[in-house]
């Protein structure tokens, strides 16, 4: 029997999750960025993008719930936002070679497009997405649990730097620190932020990072060092 290309991807990346699609177009449509879309006029990933960013964050929010009951509302939503991100989507997917099954245009594909953060991160929501239209709720949470949810979420707690700096500098000073991109170095799909972070107009810290936020949150940290605020 002879697969084409698609095919052998969809097999192999089964293997790989683990979850065996009943509608193997769903897989095919998860796998397909905008740019194969296009080139080839088949159904792209944005829409299950779209939709399974939505249960993971439902999911992300009732695991929180049960495992942190003694957390308010602020604190639950600072781990959340550092779970449900395009840095932490990315992570997984680098982590678990998952970007050698995304389907790109050629031109994506020339300017480096499987190393790119929100295709990789694209590429996970989608995956979310296609397993909850195939086998509902319960499949894309054991997905979840096996790729996801299986951190220590506690680490996440601390390290969210700007938010302990901005309540830090109102504590201290009375003012929000400010944010600012000194140069970007890099192309379009290799960039590199130079971020500094002011209070009251003096620099406390600069970083550089792959993202604005990536870089801020680094800077943030030099400036709590700095503030003596945090060890």
């Amino acid at each position: 029997m002879i697969y084409n290309i698609v095919e052998v991807l969809s097999l192999k990346i089964e293997d790989r999750i683990n979850y065996n699609f009943r509608n193997k177009e769903l897989l095919t449509e998860a796998l397909s960025h905008s740019s194969y879309g296009n080139e080839f006029s088949q159904k792209d990933n944005e829409r299950l993008e779209f939709l399974g960013d939505s249960i993971i964050s439902f999911l992300v929010t009732k695991h929180l719930f049960s495992i942190f009951p003694e957390y308010n509302e602020g604190k639950l939503s600072k781990i959340k936002n550092q779970i449900v991100s395009t840095k932490s989507f990315y992570k997984i997917v680098k982590k678990n070679n998952l970007e050698k099954y995304l389907l790109l245009g050629k031109g994506e594909t020339k300017s480096g497009g499987k190393k790119r953060e929100s295709n990789l991160a694209g590429l996970f929501e989608a995956i979310v997405g296609a397993i909850f239209k195939d086998s509902g709720i319960k499949s894309a949470e054991n997905f979840l649990k096996k790729f996801l949810l299986d951190q220590d979420f506690l680490n996440f707690i601390d390290e969210d730097y700007k938010s302990i700096l901005q309540v830090e500098s109102q504590k201290k000073y009375g003012l929000l620190p400010k944010y600012i991109v000194e140069k970007q170095e890099g192309p379009p799909h290799d960039r590199e932020f130079h971020v500094s972070v002011f209070i009251n107009k003096i620099k406390h810290g600069n970083s550089k990072g792959k993202s604005k936020k990536d870089a801020e949150n680094k800077s943030a940290k030099k400036a709590l060092r700095k503030i003596k605020s945090f060890v």
